[in-house]
Order: C-alpha cells, then sequence, then structure tokens
C-alpha cells in the first residue's frame, strides 16, 4: 500500500467527487433539468455546450460511486434490512480505515453509533442518508438519475451524505493521524449577471 499516495492524492480526489456531487444536487434544485449550460475554460474558451444534464448526470453518478467507495473504506455497508452496518471480513486486496497505524495502535472500522453521531440532525436522517448511497448506487449507474427524478427524497438525502461523507474521514483518519485535512472543496461562484436572473435558494 502506498499510503503517502493514498493519503494525498486518492483519498481527496474521492473526497473532491463527493463534494462536486453536492454542488450539482444544489444546481439541480435551483434549475430544470433542461436549462442551457455551456462550460468555459479562463471565462473566454467555450469547450462544452448543451442542458445542465450535460453537467449534472455525469458528477452525479461518479460522485455516488465515490461516495460509496469513501463509506466503504471506513467499514461501512448497508445490511440485508436497510440499515447501517459494517463491513465483515475484507478481501485480501482491499485497503480500508484499519490498515493504518498511529503510535497508540491500529485504527479500528467506523462503527454505525459513531457515524451517526456526527451529523447535527437527527440520526434516522442520517441513517437514510448514508443507506442512500448504498440503494441508489446498487441500482445500476444507468438508473441513478432516473430514481432521483422520481425520488425527490432520494436527491435530499444524496446531498445531506455527501455533505457527511467527506467529514467522516477527515475525523476518523486524517484527525486521528494528525494530518491537516485534505483541500478536497471546490470553487464554485455563481456568476451575476444583468440578463439572467438567478432561481431562489
Amino acid at each position: 500500500m502506498n499510503e503517502h499516495r493514498l493519503l494525498h492524492e486518492l483519498l481527496p480526489y474521492r473526497m473532491q467527487s463527493a463534494d462536486t456531487l453536492n454542488l450539482a444536487l444544489i444546481m439541480r434544485s435551483r434549475w430544470p433539468e433542461t436549462s442551457p449550460m455551456s462550460i468555459r475554460i479562463n471565462d473566454n474558451l467555450t469547450i462544452v455546450e448543451g442542458n445542465l444534464n450535460a453537467f449534472t448526470n455525469p458528477v452525479i453518478e461518479a460522485g455516488l460511486v465515490h461516495c460509496r467507495a469513501l463509506l466503504e473504506f471506513l467499514g461501512l455497508c448497508m445490511t440485508d434490512g436497510a440499515k447501517l452496518g459494517n463491513i465483515g471480513k475484507r478481501r485480501r486486496t482491499d485497503i480500508g480505515v484499519e490498515c493504518f497505524r498511529t503510535s497508540t495502535g491500529y485504527l479500528t472500522k467506523v462503527t454505525p453509533d459513531h457515524a451517526l453521531t456526527r451529523y447535527a440532525g437527527g440520526r434516522e436522517e442520517a441513517e437514510k442518508a448514508l443507506v442512500a448511497i448504498f440503494q441508489i448506487s446498487s441500482k445500476g449507474l444507468a438508473h441513478i438519475t432516473e430514481d432521483l427524478i422520481e425520488n425527490p427524497e432520494h436527491g435530499r438525502l444524496v446531498e445531506i451524505a455527501s455533505r457527511g461523507v467527506p467529514s467522516l474521514v477527515i475525523s476518523h483518519l486524517y484527525t486521528p493521524l494528525g494530518l491537516q485535512a485534505p483541500a478536497y472543496k471546490i470553487k464554485s461562484r455563481l456568476r451575476e449577471n444583468s440578463q439572467a436572473s438567478v432561481p431562489p435558494t
């Protein structure tokens, strides 16, 4: 295991994907899916034109997969009863939080109780949010965005989870190891345009 690469490249990449998922869900809640969109580089070169789905759909799908991978890295899974549980035995090639060691010993898998107490809201809502990551990503990538359209509650729960998952990684891995949290948050802004009105948040 290349510990340095995992801590400073691979995990931050997954955490950034979770943060981008959060942005995509917020954008979907503010604008209709068919809203026109363009992506520009250095504010002058347009490289993509289409509707909002061209950005949000793949970002949501990738973000769900990365959120699930982070939860599994922490040792969490969904039980047969659609509850949050712990992964039993890892495969030989799996890398989990318990592979990392501090001066006092190896870290342990995050228990559902520890994961749910990090959320400032209700425990039931927190569990539903994390379980939603497993449920939706298990249905197959081709149906993820359809699920969010047909089940608006899932969109809200995934938005909650996309904020919480990176925080769990920081508090149960980086902090115990005495490491600074990676800079995973993306910078986004709503451009002010006198010809376009921004829907209320």
